[in-house]
């Protein structure tokens, strides 16, 4: 008869595991602050003052509006400020000065 093979005894195995990496500290932002600004200078349509528009070609009120006020759906306030020159908002013509109302 054989005896069983003895199994191996690991219990007193320490191991240690060493790098030449450096060790680096993470980046502290706890004290980061923002702030915005921006280049695109203020017209006076959105300061308060009334501005004039030459009409280009291809040009409609909406597309005006939404250059003056940032939103086409304002066309109205341009048409409504020219209606001395204007019966119809679709008959605008290019070379037609219009007064730019400021922004409500």
């Amino acid at each position: 008869m054989t005896t069983p093979d003895k199994k191996a005894d690991f219990s007193d195995v320490k191991s240690n595991v060493e790098s030449t990496e450096q060790i680096n500290k993470k980046a502290d932002f706890s004290d980061v602050q923002s702030t915005i600004s921006s280049t695109e200078q203020i017209t006076s349509a959105t300061a308060g003052e009334a501005q004039t528009y030459t009409v280009q070609k291809g040009d409609t009120l909406s597309h005006i509006a939404k250059q003056f006020y940032g939103k086409a759906g304002q066309w109205n306030a341009i048409f409504e400020a020219n209606r001395d020159q204007l019966d119809d908002p679709d008959r605008i013509q290019p070379g037609q000065v219009l007064r730019i109302p400021p922004a409500a």
